[in-house]
């Protein structure tokens, strides 16, 4: 990777060039991680961008290496900064923390007084949130707006959240409220320290998640294969 200035800002409509390559990016992602996000069109990220709500990293010769866009939800009394991208050969360089950033700046401007939420199965973008002030919260205090929810039916986990009735699933949830926060320095404070824990956390959701929907499926097929033997006598 040769050395490049990065630039990192607000996204308009001439980066629209970019959104087929980031879309494309975005499912390879979630493919290779095993986990779903909310699928996104090229025409939904270009509208992003003529809205300004999204932030674009780009070298100096115009390649984009980063991208990530603001949604609201439940009348703008919640932002996710969602669909954090960064190309494999700019990970682990800093470019994600800067883009995160950056859209949790322009959150607070365009909506002052939203909660800033999130949902991650990533260590690392938990720890960046930290940093930022957010803290791990449950799943009740993010918004109920059932158009948020069904943007996880994409996601490979989608029956685990279903059968956990919302309240649990293999993402973390975190959170930012301008009403009532921790300073960013005790926020991050406590990810260091709790730090083990919440891997330990994550494996053991994993493992536990992961066999409550295998046993699913298992009953599936058996009442799969009850119905066929039914029918045939």
């Amino acid at each position: 990777m040769a050395e490049q200035n990065i630039i990192i800002r607000v996204a308009n409509s001439n980066d629209s060039i970019h959104a087929v390559a980031i879309t494309t990016c975005m499912e390879e992602s979630a493919k290779a991680r095993g986990t779903g996000i909310a699928k996104r069109s090229p025409e939904y990220i270009i509208k992003k961008m003529q809205e300004g709500k999204a932030v674009i990293a780009l070298t100096d010769s115009g390649e984009w290496l980063g991208f990530c866009y603001i949604e609201t939800w439940s009348h703008g009394a919640f932002v996710a900064n969602s669909g954090l991208i960064v190309s494999p050969a700019y990970r682990k360089s800093g470019v994600a923390k800067s883009i995160k950033k950056k859209i949790f700046e322009l959150s607070r401007t365009l909506y002052p007084g939203a909660k800033i939420f999130g949902l991650t199965t990533g260590l690392a973008v938990m720890k960046i949130n930290s940093e930022l002030g957010y803290e791990p919260v449950t799943y009740s205090e993010l918004t109920q707006d059932e158009e948020f929810w069904a943007g996880c039916k994409s996601c490979v986990n989608y029956d685990i959240l279903i059968s956990k009735e919302r309240k649990n699933c293999m993402c973390t949830a975190m959170l930012y409220d301008p009403a009532d926060h921790y300073e960013p320095e005790e926020t991050q404070k406590f990810f260091q320290e709790k730090k083990s824990v919440i891997e330990r956390l994550i494996r053991f959701k994993e493992w536990k998640f992961l066999k409550l929907l295998r046993k699913g499926m298992d009953k599936k097929e058996n009442s799969k294969d009850k119905k066929i033997t039914i029918s045939i006598f």
